[in-house]
């Protein structure tokens, strides 16, 4: 039942909508899911489930302030570095990557997350599923369903080496580049 919520769910929101005040997303744990009307990458498809994530991610020393709207929220307008959908996306959508601040963090630069966010504005939509522990439910989507943009637990995917590798190279082609301002 929650796969299918996230799989074909009644109803997908978009960027405009999940940050508007208030938004629609609950402030309660569970698991969300993305789709894309157009692909970022011409191996994958329009309109389907893509990547799935949690909030609050499991800790076992510390209890995380993270929720449902703030991890989506963050998803639409936050940086790479924050946020492995966006590093993932920006990767396939060619984006340069880029070290900032002390030179430990990597983002797409003010220009490159602009042109991020305005992609996932125009092309992502987000469900989502309240659940109490959404991790044990996040590692049974990864295991059963054909999720491409998740790396974690999904080896298994078809398209998990080639995503790995262009993540790898675009953090390698960063450090080779200064920081920037």
């Amino acid at each position: 039942m929650e796969a299918t919520a996230l799989t074909s769910p009644d109803r997908l929101w978009s960027g405009q909508e999940v940050l508007t005040r208030p938004s629609p997303v609950p402030a309660v744990p569970g698991v969300y899911g993305w789709h894309f009307e157009q692909p970022p990458h011409p191996d994958l498809d329009a309109r389907c489930l893509l990547y799935v994530g949690i909030a609050p991610r499991y800790m076992a020393n510390r209890t995380s302030t993270q929720n449902l709207r703030k991890r989506v929220r963050y998803h639409y307008r936050g940086n790479a570095a924050g946020s492995t959908l966006r590093l993932t996306l920006g990767c396939l959508l060619g984006l340069e990557l880029r070290r900032v601040g002390s030179g430990k963090r990597m983002t797409f630069g003010k220009a490159g997350e602009a042109t991020l966010s305005q992609w996932m504005a125009d092309n992502a939509r987000v469900c989502w599923v309240e659940r109490g522990e959404p991790w044990a439910l996040e590692s049974q989507l990864i295991s059963q369903l054909d999720l491409p943009l998740n790396l974690a637990q999904n080896g298994h995917n078809a398209f998990h080496s080639r995503l790995k590798e262009l993540r790898a190279q675009a953090r390698q082609r960063a450090r080779e580049l200064s920081i920037s301002a």
